[in-house]
């Protein structure tokens, strides 16, 4: 028989010699070179215990001298909680074994059913999982400390729920609840009222498997009523044999607002630049362009017969140079920005957008969004989103029919272009730059752009602005107003 040849260190508490010398002979049965100590009272064992001798188990006799039962296991327990205790006993009482188990001990052996086989394995079986469970509290400690001393705030929901299990500090010094209060509530209670189906439906998308993680943009509600942007990053976790989720959120508002304020400098030097353009254009190279089709009808009576087709032929050409130059001219440089309205602005690019007449549009502008009059800045993104998407349209859809809807509702402005051409598969195509660019242009405002397109049945891109929450914003600042 191989025998086990790891150092054991064994405390054998017992006075009874024939037993001692019985179970001495069984160690040495298994082990090498079994490392025992004997003591044969309570008092002997709480000597060692004191001194902080470290013992890979301990064999306990519940009937000693001066001290025995449940009395026993709880000095014992307390003298050493790291280390496993087996009882060793002569008595057959089943409903004591099974409460000494309750106290702690590791496990109940009756003497005369002991071998050296069952005792080893009892050893080795025990040792291992005190590890195990030593490990497991360590690791808990490890999470408990990391989750409430974490300056970033963290809290765990019931996902069947969505009430808040745990929440750490600096939950509560960002939120502004207690604690006591967090606990009372649901994770929709920290959202506005139009944030919290998106929530559920990114539970819902991204959490079906357990080992699914969650990380999205969302906005949240303080107990002041102040509101914030923060990214979630959340991600399973099991306590006490349940499944929950634990979150982190990032608070980003300064973020976003930078991000914001660096997308509105880009753009505004963009916006710059093409009406500059778009003003050469119009008031430069238009007017060359007149002045030399004025120059060619002075010389028309002196040019021969037959060169006067190339005459009236270069006449045509300029003025469908100077015609095309200035719906350039006007694309680049929305009227807008002078007399026109942001429905005639549309009419003006939808026409040049069909001067071939290949497409049948129907523009529709509600009136309750034409007497509501915004801020340039907001007209100029609405046009250029609608510019962006006709681009679309003509480069990929292959379409005959295009609709431009821009109505108000509920508050919300909305713009919606639907066209009948051959449309996308939304999950094989990756995001381009141009939509990119007009979803970015909906977020200044706290918009959101929504695509919706399958193969063959066309494309419907829909704009949505809350006017509640620009007109508060704007007016602040008196570049925005109704009429």
């Amino acid at each position: 028989m191989i025998k086990d040849k790891k150092d054991y260190s064994i405390l054998v508490i017992e006075d009874n010699p024939g037993d001692l010398i019985l179970i001495e002979d069984y160690l040495e049965e298994q082990i090498m070179t079994p490392h025992i100590t004997q003591v044969k009272n309570f008092a002997a064992a709480k000597l060692l215990l004191d001194h902080k001798e470290i013992y890979d188990v301990i064999l306990l006799d519940l009937s000693l001298p001066d001290k025995s039962g449940e009395a026993l296991i709880t000095e014992i327990n307390a003298l050493c909680p790291v280390c496993p205790v087996i009882v060793l006993t002569g008595y057959t009482d089943i409903a004591f074994s099974i409460k000494s188990l309750s106290m702690g001990m590791a496990d109940y052996l009756l003497k005369e059913d002991i071998t050296a086989t069952s005792l080893y394995k009892s050893i080795l079986y025990n040792i291992e999982r005190k590890k195990t469970v030593a490990e497991l509290e360590e690791s808990e400690k490890r999470y408990s400390n990391l989750f409430h001393l974490s300056p970033q705030p963290m809290w765990v929901f019931d996902p069947e729920t969505y009430r808040f299990i745990q929440v750490n500090e600096a939950a509560i010094k960002l939120y502004g609840y207690s604690k006591a209060a967090f606990l009372a509530m649901t994770i929709m209670d920290i959202r506005p009222e139009e944030e919290r189906q998106k929530m559920k439906d990114a539970l819902k998308k991204n959490g079906k498997r357990i080992e699914d993680v969650i990380t999205g943009r969302f906005i949240h509600s303080k107990k002041s009523g102040e509101l914030m942007d923060v990214e979630i990053y959340s991600s399973p976790i099991t306590l006490n044999d349940k499944i929950y989720r634990s979150v982190i959120a990032i608070d980003v508002t300064e973020k976003v607002l930078f991000e914001q304020n660096m997308t509105r400098a880009i753009i505004k030097t963009q916006e710059d630049e093409r009406y500059e353009i778009g003003g050469e254009l119009h008031d430069n190279v238009c007017q060359i362009l007149a002045t030399s089709q004025l120059s060619l009808g002075m010389l028309k009576k002196s040019v021969p017969a037959e060169a006067l087709p190339f005459h009236e032929q270069t006449m045509e050409y300029i003025s469908m140079a100077s015609k095309e130059i200035r719906n350039l001219s006007h694309r680049l440089a929305p009227a807008f920005f002078k007399d026109s309205t942001l429905a005639e602005a549309f009419e003006m690019l939808l026409h040049s957008f069909n001067t071939e007449n290949k497409y049948e549009i129907s523009l529709f502008f509600d009136e309750a969004a034409k007497k509501y009059r915004l801020a340039q800045d907001i007209q100029l993104n609405l046009y250029r989103i609608l510019q962006e998407q006709l681009r679309n349209i003509f480069k990929y859809a292959n379409a005959t029919h295009i609709e431009v809807d821009v109505i108000l509702h509920n508050n919300d402005l909305k713009m919606r272009v639907l066209d009948n051409g051959v449309g996308f598969d939304m999950h094989a195509v990756k995001e381009g730059i141009g939509l990119a660019n007009m979803k970015r242009r909906a977020e200044l405002f706290s918009g959101k752009l929504i695509v919706n397109s399958s193969p063959g049945n066309g494309c419907e891109t829909v704009l949505e602005i809350p006017l509640q929450e620009i007109t508060e914003h704007e007016i602040l600042n008196g570049n925005i107003h109704k009429t």
